[in-house]
Formats: structure tokens, C-alpha cells, sequence
């Protein structure tokens, strides 16, 4: 189980496909911290994850250490594993170093090239972001070189996709990029052919890349690669609204996923707070309704490897947890020919490094440990 935490919805950057402005908000309190990390411990078996999510989650680093070194010392002896999602202009080697103590990964937001960054991830005052942030982004790889990159992609930027994860992977190093469209822009149908001849050339980088053995995740056809791999399992892997995740606002409040903390304790989407626990009942309704079948996608061949159940960016784009958004179904269908394409040449060819990637589940763990081993100096 995860808790998202949403210290606030304050931020202090201006991106134009975001859900809000940079703005003032109640900041969460260490006892609502703790309740949620109590709650946590409460609820799982095993490790709990404990995310920290904003706005921008830095603006309150102090009650980051103080949560964190709660969890580390919590009486129930649970484990806890921590993440923190930050748009990077307040990272610094100090965090970094805390970050490393506690083992907590960092996920960056970064767009990729500058044309495509500067676009939309713009500074309070308007100023654009690439170069100031381009020094963190090197800063957070060289001390943790597992930090995943979450790269937005607009219609206005999708000429860019290309050139950004080259430059990304290739020229920086990044091992995991986080690749999402923005489903609430006004996507058409020439956007979509331009993304589409940008995924075929990044098909052909992936051949390359898996050939050389460089060793990355990326994200469009990874997840669509799995989506053919593991079938039956891979449907478990979908989003499944408020049943893995539970997003916490800054008052308690509990909520199925993370855009909902933005409707409010009196919205439908409450599933409970911290004090009293979750609402199972709202919990297994909301679970019910976004796994339902959809309508919209009778006798559609791609149905089951598609992300249609994810309830929160249904919500996002089209006001409802079982709507399908037309730019998602059409994004869907962009992406897996090609993902499929790349499957299909490496599978054919016996490449070990995409069987070794995709068909052992020890792969990760196996990986993790020969890049250790490759980092302790030979006497």
C-alpha cells in the first residue's frame, strides 16, 4: 500500500498543463503526517510506501525529515520506503544527501530539450526553467542514478519527443523516463501523426539501444511491451482506483489518487482521514465503478491492454471515473503498433538483452547488482 502525502497545493512554478497556478494553501501539519504514517502501518502487511507530493513537496523539506525519521523509528517496526515528485528548482546537495541516508528515491520532472522544457515549465515570474534546472537534473542522476525523469508531452512539444529522450537517455544518462501526454490539452488528429512518426523513430532508437545494451525504461513501450508479456498478470497491474494507492491531503482527508485532493473533503471522492481510517465501503465503490467495462470500448481489439481503468485521469479529463478520454483511446492506439513493432524484431532476432528485460522477473534485482559490482574498485 502507498500514501501519496500532499503537504500542500502550493508551488512555485507556473506550468501552463497544470491543473492550477502557483498559490497559497494549508500546509499539512506533522500530526496529520504522522496519523497517515500510523495509518499506513496500520494497513500493511508488508513495506509501506510513503510519497511526498505537492505543489511542490521541497517548499517543506523540514517536515520531510521529520516524517521520514518518524517512519525509520515508527514502534510498530514496519518498514517504510519513501519517494519524493519534485520539479527540481529547489534540490540541492543537502537534500541529496539526506535523500541518500534515508534511501529515498527522487523523481524529477523535466520536458527535455529546451524548446520542448522552456514551452510550458516556466518559473512563478514567467521565466523559463531549462537552465536552471538542467544543472539539478545532472546533480540528481550522478547521486542517484536510478531517479526516474517525468517527461509531459503537449501537442505543441510532440515534435520534440524524439530528440528529447535522446538527449535524455543518451547525452545524461537517465534510466527511467516517465513519459505522459497531457490528456487534458486539445489534442488532433495532425498532432497525432506527428507524435506517431516520433514514436516510430524512437522504435528504432529502443532496437538500437536494447542492441547496445544500454540498460533503461521507457515508459510508452515498456508498459505496452508488458501488456503482451504478462497478459493475465499484466491486468493487475493497471490502475485500480483507491485499491493500491490512497492520496492524503493536507487537512487528513483521504482520497482515491492524486488529482482528487483538489475537489475538496466535501466532494463524493472522500474515502475516509486519517483519524478514523478508510471508508472500505467508498473504498471497493470507487475500486467497482473504474474497473467497470466502458462502453466506448466494445469490440475494440486493444481493450485489455489498454490504461482505460484508470479512474483518476478519466476524472481528470472528462468528469467521470468510467469515461474513457478520447486523447487516451487515441494515444493508446498511436503507441501499441509501434511498441509491438519493436517487441516483435528484438523478440525474432533472440536478443538477450530485451529476453533478459522482459521475460525474467529477477531482471531488475539482477541488474541492480551488476551495476554494483561494476562500481566497487578492483584492488
Amino acid at each position: 500500500m502507498h500514501f501519496t502525502l500532499h503537504l500542500s497545493q502550493r508551488c512555485n512554478m507556473r506550468c501552463t498543463y497544470c491543473y492550477a497556478p502557483p498559490c497559497e494553501s494549508p500546509v499539512m501539519s506533522e500530526a496529520v503526517g504522522r496519523a497517515a504514517i500510523d495509518l499506513g502501518a496500520r494497513m500493511t502487511d508488508g513495506s509501506c510506501g510513503i510519497i511526498f507530493f505537492g505543489g511542490e513537496p521541497l517548499l517543506h523539506r523540514d517536515l520531510i525529515a521529520v516524517l521520514t525519521d518518524y517512519a525509520a523509528k515508527h514502534p510498530s517496526g514496519r518498514l517504510f520506503h519513501h519517494k519524493i515528485t519534485t520539479n527540481g528548482t529547489l534540490l540541492d546537495g543537502a537534500f541529496l544527501d539526506f535523500a541518500v541516508r534515508s534511501q529515498m528515491l527522487v523523481a524529477m520532472s523535466f520536458d527535455g530539450v529546451r524548446e520542448a522544457h522552456d514551452r510550458h515549465r516556466r518559473a512563478a515570474s514567467g521565466a523559463p526553467t531549462w537552465d536552471l534546472l538542467l544543472p539539478k537534473l545532472r546533480m540528481l542522476l550522478e547521486a542517484r542514478p536510478y531517479s526516474s525523469v517525468f517527461m509531459v508531452v503537449n501537442p505543441d512539444t510532440a515534435q520534440y519527443l524524439e530528440a528529447s529522450a535522446q538527449f535524455l537517455i543518451e547525452d545524461l544518462g537517465v534510466r527511467y523516463l516517465i513519459v505522459s501526454l497531457n490528456y487534458a490539452a486539445d489534442w488532433t488528429e495532425d498532432d497525432f501523426e506527428v507524435l506517431r512518426k516520433q514514436y516510430e523513430k524512437l522504435g528504432d532508437r529502443y532496437v538500437r539501444w536494447t542492441r547496445a545494451a544500454r540498460k533503461f525504461y521507457f515508459s510508452p513501450f515498456e508498459v505496452k511491451i508488458s501488456s503482451h508479456v504478462n497478459r493475465d498478470c499484466y491486468q493487475k497491474e493497471r490502475c485500480e482506483l483507491a485499491q493500491r494507492q490512497v492520496s492524503v491531503g493536507p487537512d487528513g482527508t483521504l482520497y482515491p489518487c492524486v488529482q482528487f485532493t483538489h475537489a475538496g473533503p466535501d466532494s463524493g471522492w472522500r474515502v475516509g482521514h486519517v483519524d478514523t481510517g478508510i471508508d472500505e465501503a467508498a473504498r471497493a465503490r470507487l475500486g467497482r465503478e473504474s474497473s467497470a467495462d466502458k462502453p466506448e470500448c466494445d469490440g475494440c481489439a486493444i481493450q485489455q491492454r489498454c490504461n482505460n481503468t484508470c479512474g483518476c485521469l478519466n476524472w481528470q479529463t472528462t468528469g467521470g471515473i468510467n469515461t474513457v478520454s478520447p486523447v487516451l483511446c487515441r494515444h493508446e492506439q498511436t503507441v501499441l503498433p509501434v511498441a509491438d513493432r519493436v517487441a516483435r524484431t528484438l523478440y525474432r532476432e533472440r536478443q538477450p538483452n530485451f529476453l533478459h528485460k522482459h521475460y525474467n522477473e529477477a531482471y531488475p534485482f539482477l541488474s541492480l547488482i551488476e551495476d554494483s559490482e561494476k562500481a566497487v574498485p578492483r584492488p
